[in-house]
């Protein structure tokens, strides 16, 4: 195993996290990864991967540290020297950096300039991913969005992604690094966290189709997302390693959807209308949103061949059908 290439990924036990190692698993390298110690012991999208003795503790590793702990982490990456290092960690809800903006900011964009710093002073940098973020384009005039589109946050969350996209463009230009930003739209799967729309609404349509009463309520329904398929998007984030030179590209479907039609695609995949279940409430509107965020994945296609195979009806009946399934397992049948 000592030839196999190594990579290092913060966020490991996340949505992105965990599709990512499975993929670079499959792929033959030796994996670590970074958790918070606060972190609950169970880490259900890692549990398969943990349990298997053939595969943790031999290519894959987990180790605790938070993303302030420079001293943890440098001694970690000076240790296990990766090949490529994939940044995915940081406050995620843009609803919720309304209310702590200062954790989300010091955790997603400083979070990022310490770990720059270490790669840089490190004797064999490793190549760097940050995954960025659709939010760094606010409030956009135009649509689609590219990798040209101006940067103007309208939120705390999309404040610290712009930070941490702009300091890894500095790095790759003043330090020479391999650095570059997968700047994604929402990309979402049945690992996505309940606090997130696209999961409230899946698991809605799921239990109400086994037979339980409940409404649904959710916010604005006009609001538009470009709404990819999660195991597609760290795709790209490795061919984006793989290239002979670093580069930003949007990584997007380059389709808008409503949560309107998003809602009509998951009750649709299981014989139900949504009018008949979903309430509207303004206290659940955000002080600000981003409107018109559709993505313009032409670069990316260009660039390392990768397209989008999956869209919003698709990744609906996806999410729903898996739903389905676990509330069955639990007997909620």
């Amino acid at each position: 195993m000592t030839d196999a290439p190594t990579a290092f990924i913060t966020g490991i036990s996340g949505q992105d996290g965990s599709y990512l190692t499975e993929l670079l698993l499959s792929k033959g390298y030796v994996v670590h990864g970074i958790v918070r110690r606060a972190s609950l012991v169970d880490r259900p999208r890692l549990d398969h991967l943990t349990a298997d003795h053939d595969i943790y503790g031999s290519r894959l590793f987990l180790h605790y540290g938070d993303l302030d702990d420079v001293t943890t982490l440098r001694r970690l990456l000076r240790r296990i020297q990766p090949d490529e290092f994939y940044h995915l960690a940081g406050q995620s809800h843009v609803g919720l950096s309304f209310e702590i903006p200062e954790s989300t900011c010091d955790f997603t964009a400083m979070g990022t300039l310490r770990i720059l710093e270490i790669i840089r002073d490190l004797e064999k940098p490793p190549r760097f991913l940050n995954t960025g973020s659709s939010e760094i384009f606010g409030t956009p005039k135009t649509a689609p969005q590219n990798e040209q589109s101006p940067v103007d946050p309208a939120t705390p969350y999309g404040v610290a992604k712009a930070f941490a996209v702009q300091m890894a463009r500095v790095y790759r230009n003043s330090f020479g690094l391999f650095c570059c930003n997968a700047i994604c739209y929402n990309h979402e799967s049945p690992r996505r966290e309940p606090s997130f729309v696209t999961r409230k609404i899946t698991q809605a349509a799921a239990r109400i189709a086994l037979g339980e009463p409940e409404r649904l309520t959710l916010g604005n329904l006009d609001g538009a997302r470009d709404w990819g398929y999660a195991p597609e998007y760290v795709e790209a984030m490795w061919l984006m390693l793989q290239a002979e030179a670093p580069e930003d590209l949007v990584i997007a479907t380059g389709t808008s959807t409503t949560v309107r039609e998003f809602l009509d695609h998951a009750f649709t995949s299981v014989g139900l209308d949504w009018k008949d279940h979903v309430d509207c409430d303004d206290r659940f509107l955000r002080p600000a949103d981003a409107q018109l965020l559709v993505g313009d994945p032409s670069r990316a296609k260009a660039a390392i061949g990768w397209k989008a195979k999956t869209h919003a009806a698709g990744l609906a009946e996806i999410m729903v059908r898996a739903d389905l399934a676990h509330l069955k397992r639990q007997g909620r049948s």
